[in-house]
């Protein structure tokens, strides 16, 4: 077998086996005999942060048209193949990622990873279904402009990130997903798609020697280009907080206050995701008590912060009445200021690390689920061993070093409106 590397971590509950071929690619193994059942998800360090501005949802087109056809199968050929034995395969693209997963009972496995191969390494991109799916991506791109939520947070990106690539969408935009063809996707696919840039994680009923030995059967034999991948010349994103506001007849209001963030490297990073679910998860968060259950101004409110290999950002949200956009605003700030002074108390730190920690676990019980937050994390650069990590870094955290990370972070906001002109006037006018 050629593997250049190989070993072995005991987490938790667990054994993550870690190989890497002769070729570079990274092979992740987990045995869970509990159901006759293997997962398996392919990662490729590609997605949005590599594309070209005037090439934003290549990524997404990619995946869309990467099972539709090798230089063997037809797309025809390759549905039957997957349906025959009742398993599911499917591809999809992130900011910093691109992924191929993979479900099947174990004794179809070998044969469905030996299609997953054919597909990552030889698709054919037919024209035909490169222009259906390009279509269909200007469709969506289109649906997205009449839906409020989708608006203001296109706009809230582009102000955060400007010339970065996270500032577009997945889909691009109608002038960039419109200019797209089969030679961009093959140019792409030919840049990214080779085995020292893939990470491949197989959780369930199969030995891991004999999933590594089965990648190495697959994919062992694919040489990386004479090339090195590219390296990425990115922007430096400023913190220079600005205002977008775009005047839509609906019967609701958009606010939305965003701020730059800390990359998932990044200490603070943690400590955002505790301050994230204390702010805006669920029914219990602080924003729902107190704007929708106590104040009446929301329909809809929350806060989100994303993982991501650069700067990241924190958005809290609410959807309101039209005539309560400017108090709806002032509420939003409001929250986010008091943190700069209020330390949250004992009981508040707890239950959000209790909730945070309670939906990690929830995250993990099958293994698709296992598969994707261990290829996940090696592909992000963190390594398995950051899943006991993570566990251990969020029991740590303590109110003062949220109070800090919010001084550091959540300064001025950058906003973003969509809604009704009389709302969107007096929302911004507002000084904050």
């Amino acid at each position: 077998m050629a593997i250049q590397e190989k070993i072995a971590h005991s987490l938790q509950n667990r054994t993550v086996n870690r190989a890497v071929l002769n070729n570079g690619m990274v092979v992740l193994t987990v045995e869970n005999p509990a159901a006759d059942i293997v997962a398996a998800r392919l990662y490729v360090r590609a997605g949005g942060r590599y594309e070209p501005l005037q090439q934003a949802g290549l990524s997404h087109l990619l995946s869309a048209v990467i099972t539709k056809g090798t230089d063997r199968l037809s797309s025809q050929a390759i549905a039957e193949r997957v349906e025959s034995v009742g398993a599911s395969l499917g591809a999809d693209s992130a900011p910093d990622y691109c992924l191929l997963s993979l479900k099947t009972v174990s004794a179809d496995f070998p044969e469905m990873l030996e299609l997953l191969a054919e597909l990552v390494r030889s698709p054919s991109f037919p024209v035909e279904e490169v222009e259906l799916e390009r279509k269909l991506a200007l469709q969506s791109i289109r649906s997205m402009q009449e839906q409020p939520f989708a608006v203001a947070n296109a706009q809230l990106r582009q102000i955060l990130y400007d010339q970065h690539p996270y500032a577009m969408s997945s889909l691009g935009t109608e002038t960039t997903m419109g200019q797209l063809d089969q030679a961009a996707l093959q140019h792409y696919h030919q840049t990214y798609f080779r085995p020292d840039n893939l990470v491949i994680s197989i959780v369930g009923r199969i030995e891991p020697d004999t999933a590594t030995a089965l990648v190495d059967r697959y994919f062992g034999d694919w040489q990386n280009s004479a090339a090195s991948l590219p390296v990425l010349d990115l922007p430096t994103v400023m913190v220079q907080p600005e205002r977008a506001v775009t005047e839509q007849d609906t019967q609701q209001a958009i606010v939305m206050l965003g701020y730059l963030a800390a990359a998932v490297q990044s200490t603070d990073h943690i400590v955002l995701k505790v301050l994230n679910t204390y702010l805006g998860n669920g029914l219990s968060s602080r924003l729902f008590v107190e704007l929708r259950e106590k104040r009446g101004l929301a329909y809809d409110v929350s806060a989100f912060y994303p993982t991501r290999v650069d700067t990241s950002h924190f958005v809290t949200y609410i959807g309101t009445a039209p005539d309560n956009a400017a108090i709806a605003l002032e509420g939003l700030h409001h929250e986010v200021e008091r943190l700069h002074e209020v330390l949250l108390t004992p009981e508040e730190l707890q239950a959000a690390k209790n909730k945070l920690l309670g939906q990690y676990a929830l995250g993990k019980q099958t293994n698709a689920q296992i598969a994707q937050i261990f290829g996940w994390y090696e592909t992000l650069g963190l390594g398995i061993a950051y899943d006991q990590q993570f566990q251990e870094a969020v029991a740590a955290v303590t109110a003062e070093e949220i109070q800090q990370a919010v001084r550091q972070h959540l300064t001025q906001p950058y906003i973003s409106l969509v809604g009704p002109k009389v709302a969107m006037d007096l929302a911004a006018e507002m000084v904050l």
